[in-house]
């Protein structure tokens, strides 16, 4: 007798189906209320994914060009003057065992011009320098028109622009550009360095040339060495020594590839900060949820009234309403989702990327969504529980 009086339990599919019946009888609302869960869900979601395709390209470009090169200038003097590389450094990196290729670069100190009739002040950031004929193997930069250096054209005036500085100067192989007074002739056109973001901005000729042309005293400037990948932390560790044996401390080693890295932190700070803005649109909609839902039971007395009198416990109007929050929530976080992930596809077809939306990101936002309907749901739902049922019916 007594199991016979004991309230009956709603199954999960019909919980399920009376939280959608309370939804579906006002739609509008559920619309914009969801619409607050959608807008915070689709700002984590995009903000991650685009983040992601940013991150893999830059992952993608350092295998490209690896992380084996080292940069090596001349620092400061003990007196803080400006240091010189002695003019034999390249040839003594070049024996150190693990190094496998090394090249160098000269600063002229003298600009180029697209021709004799350019004030001498309007450079645009351009500059000439020597190049030895190796220096494409240690940086792994292509020639996009024309040839690169040879040991004719590098005592002739014969010049090779990197990218910016033939964007810039509007001109191609074959073109003529103005060299301290001189005329020299377009021999090549390179593509980007991006380790080596100066090349792009100049204008390379030959070390001989450089002597004969320019006066150039024929210190290296910078020498750009590839080593084993196993090697590099030891050969970075040797490299002043060896390039200034006399004075090691005026050398100052870099890894050009630590800059592609650190710009990566620099977008992952970012990262956070727009995730944090996400996170507060997201609390934003968990707030409109339970607005709604709260308005929801103050409109539904004589529902909960009469539901109360037909025999449902206070833990089946609980699990009413608070199946009906996240509900409510669910929808908004998986439009969110694919409002995200489209918005990431969309960016990466756009900045020519590749498209990236981490399952963790529409996992952990659809995890969000749930926790905040969850905690939006629980006060209107035992505010609804603790309804008394004669009260319900009378105020209704």
């Amino acid at each position: 007798m007594a199991d016979r009086l004991r309230p009956g339990r709603l199954a999960w599919g019909d919980q399920i189906r009376v939280g959608a019946s309370g939804l579906r009888a006002r739609p509008a609302r559920v619309i914009l209320s969801a619409l607050g869960i959608a807008i915070g869900i689709a700002t984590m979601v995009a903000v991650v994914g685009i983040s992601s395709s940013s991150k893999a390209r830059l992952l993608a470009e350092l295998d490209e060009l690896g992380t084996n090169l080292l940069r090596v200038t001349p620092g400061r003097t003990l007196f803080g003057d400006s240091a010189n590389l002695p003019a034999e450094s390249l040839a003594m990196i070049r024996r150190i065992g693990p190094v496998l290729t090394a090249g160098s670069t000269g600063d002229t100190g003298e600009p180029v011009f697209r021709s004799d009739r350019i004030p001498a002040t309007q450079t645009g950031g351009l500059a000439v320098r020597a190049a030895s004929l190796d220096l494409l193997d240690s940086l792994q930069t292509g020639v996009r028109h024309g040839a690169w250096l040879n040991e004719a054209t590098a005592a002739q005036r014969a010049v090779v622009l990197g990218s910016v500085a033939a964007q810039r100067l509007g001109l191609r192989t074959g073109h003529q550009v103005w060299i301290k007074g001189q005329w020299w002739t377009v021999t090549g056109v390179l593509d980007s360095s991006p380790l080596a973001p100066e090349i792009d901005r100049s204008a390379l000729i030959g070390y001989p040339a450089a002597d004969a042309y320019l006066q150039y005293e024929g210190y290296p400037t910078t020498i750009y060495t590839r080593s084993a990948e196993s090697a590099v932390a030891d050969v970075r560790e040797v490299l002043p020594r060896t390039a200034n044996p006399e004075h090691p401390e005026e050398v100052e080693v870099s890894r050009p590839s630590d800059a592609l890295a650190a710009r990566a932190a620099a977008d992952g700070a970012f990262t956070n900060l727009l995730l944090g803005i996400g996170a507060v649109a997201l609390l934003v909609g968990g707030v409109g949820v339970a607005n709604t839902m709260v308005i929801s039971v103050l409109e539904r007395r004589r529902e909960i009234g009469l539901r109360r009198s037909l025999g449902a416990t206070k833990g089946q109007v609980r699990g009413q309403f608070l199946t009906e929050s996240l509900l409510l929530s669910g929808l908004g976080g998986m439009a969110g989702a694919l409002l995200g992930a489209l918005v990431t596809v969309g960016y990466a077809a756009w900045r020519d990327l590749p498209a990236v939306v981490p399952p963790w990101a529409l996992g952990g936002g659809l995890g969000a969504t749930l926790l905040v309907g969850t905690v939006a749901g629980i006060y209107p739902a035992m505010r609804a529980a603790r309804m008394s049922p004669t009260l319900a019916l009378s105020t209704a």
